[in-house]
């Protein structure tokens, strides 16, 4: 009976499959304009809307760290690094501190690499102080706000609480000298202490050269339904299972790897990127983060992104309708998922299919060398744009303080 059910339930997926792919047919149809609450801005151009002012730190701080492990140029959290080399160029740059509606402090505090090329935050914390100690020694400027007119870019698992576990990350908290700047994270989650009000959210850094490398030609349909490819248990790092991504991945995988509307593994085919074009729905579920570079490759590739992680806060969430363009799943609805999947009428799809077309939804997902108009790099500008001008409060009396250079744990406290 079990069989008879797969194969009627494989049937009506292949008829919509067919059916969208017939009107899809290779992703040439017309794209709709995105507009997210605060308005149609993918597109805006933030020169003339604001100037940064890029400190020069020693290299200690950044290209010397760089030099030494030149893998950090690749990883998921290179956001950093490119940042700061695009701000350096940029034409909202300024010279002149006295004239900035913002402040840079480049910092790279993800490229300490294990020999696996994961980032070590244990550093993180005092090499993040130490920094903040130079510019407010050798410079006015953080002393008139105490960073509240200051951007800091902590692209780590769980933001600038500087831990990849999540409930180390909890019980550490944000870094005490971060509590009044504006953080520039891709960690993003609803009420959550590493997540603070006013951050900007950002996707991670995925290769845009690797990516385009492998686009396949338009005319070719989508014939996967859904498609995955990664781990759905950890068992290094949890032996006893159902921590590791609160157990929705491991619910996938139990619930869905015999299911033929479903093209799960663990295995990464030198194809992966070609599958997600031919794919309809691409799952992106939390890890150990709610927040992955999958992401993003679902968005240049045009699959639907199937958001599994409760709470999540997405990239550029005021700009981009990420209702209309995904599907979100709660966790505890993860057995249901062929069920929901399979309930959305086509006309759904294919708008959504349209939306993922237009081509300043792709470009917002990217930090393309060189920088492009409408890009990551543009989005946060436009973000940090759309907070001018300052409240007043946000500039202390003379001698006033408000932050506490000596909370936190005892080890952040050490020199760097």
């Amino acid at each position: 009976m079990k069989d008879w059910r797969w194969a009627l339930v494989g049937l009506v997926c292949f008829a919509l499959v067919l059916k969208i792919g017939a009107v899809e047919r290779g992703r040439g149809q017309p794209t709709e304009r995105i507009s997210g609450s605060a308005g149609d801005v993918l597109e805006d151009d933030p020169v003339g809307r604001l100037k940064v002012f890029v400190y020069e730190l020693p290299s200690k701080y950044n290209k010397k760290i760089l030099q030494k492990d030149p893998r950090c140029l690749t990883h998921m959290f290179a956001a950093e690094i490119f940042m700061h080399r695009f701000l350096l160029s940029s034409p909202v740059r300024t010279l002149n501190p006295e004239e900035a509606d913002w402040f840079y402090t480049p910092v790279y505090t993800t490229c300490d690499l294990t020999p696996n090329g994961l980032p070590l935050p244990f550093k993180s914390p005092r090499m993040m102080r130490s920094a903040i100690q130079l510019i407010s020694s050798n410079w006015p400027y953080w002393n008139r706000t105490e960073g509240a007119d200051h951007f800091f870019i902590v692209p780590h698992d769980f933001g600038a609480c500087f831990h990849y576990l999540e409930e180390k990350a909890i019980e550490r908290g944000i870094l005490t000298l971060l509590q009044r700047a504006t953080l520039v994270q891709t960690f993003g989650q609803r009420n959550h202490v590493c997540l603070k009000d006013g951050s900007i959210t950002i996707p991670p850094y995925a290769p845009p050269q690797k990516m385009e490398a492998h686009l396949i030609p338009p005319h070719i349909p989508r014939s996967i339904f859904v498609y995955f490819r990664g781990l759905f248990y950890d068992v290094g790092n949890d032996p006893e299972g159902g921590y590791y991504a609160r157990g929705a991945r491991a619910a996938v995988w139990e619930n869905f790897k015999d299911n033929p509307l479903f093209d799960i593994s663990t295995e990464h085919p030198t194809t992966y990127y070609e599958d997600m074009q031919r794919a309809i729905f691409c799952l992106c579920p939390l890890g150990w983060a709610p927040w992955s570079p999958r992401l993003v490759e679902a968005v240049i590739f045009g699959c639907i992104p199937v958001i599994i992680a409760d709470d999540i806060v997405l990239p550029f969430a005021d700009a981009i309708p990420w209702e209309d363009i995904g599907v979100f799943v709660d966790e505890k609805d993860v057995p249901n998922l062929d069920t929901i999947l399979t309930s959305i009428p086509p006309e759904v799809i294919l708008r959504k299919q349209r939306l993922l077309a237009n081509p300043s939804m792709k470009q917002a997902m990217l930090f393309p060398q060189p920088a492009q108009s409408g890009d990551a790099f543009h989005q946060i500008l436009n973000g940090l744009a759309r907070k001018l001008p300052h409240d007043q409060s946000v500039y202390l009396k003379a001698g006033e303080k408000v932050l506490n250079w000596t909370a936190g744990p005892v080890g952040d406290l050490k020199p760097w």
